[in-house]
């Protein structure tokens, strides 16, 4: 299984928010940010793993600032990192004022995804390779971030999280 650079995940999607995407005070709904997050990021992993993709988790969503009715919201994703059967999308969210074309960080999220088979059993999914600083940046915090994961879901003990040892204790 060839290793796949983590450029080659990038997925973008672009919205108008329309009225029914609004809540009474004219902002969009954080469920409709959320599932728009969900069909780009699963976009991303499936280009990583060339295969059938479900979310297995929303790992953090950071609802930064109000999106109101009218704007134009574009969501970027990308493969942070690739485990055994499982990915970590970052997805970050734009707004782009319409006069100037300037668009402004609004939100952001992590995603993970499993890669499965016709039957549904997970399946092993290539290495990710990243290239820029803030890929690896977020390839070495995926990591770190899965082990609070596991330990949270009782899945690990805190003794064996290296990275999360590495980091609060100095210890690896």
């Amino acid at each position: 299984m060839t290793a796949k650079k983590a450029s080659e995940t990038v997925t973008i999607s672009t919205n108008v928010v329309l009225p029914n995407d609004t809540n009474s005070h004219g902002n969009l709904f954080g469920g409709q940010l959320l599932a728009w997050m969900d069909v780009t990021a699963a976009v991303s992993a499936q280009r990583h793993c060339r295969r059938v993709v479900v979310t297995a988790s929303v790992n953090n969503v950071s609802f930064g600032k109000t999106i109101k009715e009218g704007s134009i919201v574009t969501l970027e994703a990308k493969v942070s990192r690739a485990f055994n059967s499982s990915m970590e999308v970052f997805i970050d969210v734009y707004v782009e004022n319409q006069v100037s074309g300037k668009r402004v960080k609004r939100n952001e999220a992590i995603y993970t995804f499993v890669a499965v088979d016709q039957n549904g059993g997970p399946i092993k999914v290539p290495e990710l390779i990243p290239e820029t600083e803030q890929e690896k940046e977020r390839f070495n915090g995926a990591l770190r971030r899965k082990q609070l994961s596991l330990i949270l879901a009782g899945k690990m003990k805190p003794q064996d999280a290296t990275e999360l040892k590495a980091l609060f204790l100095g210890e690896g």
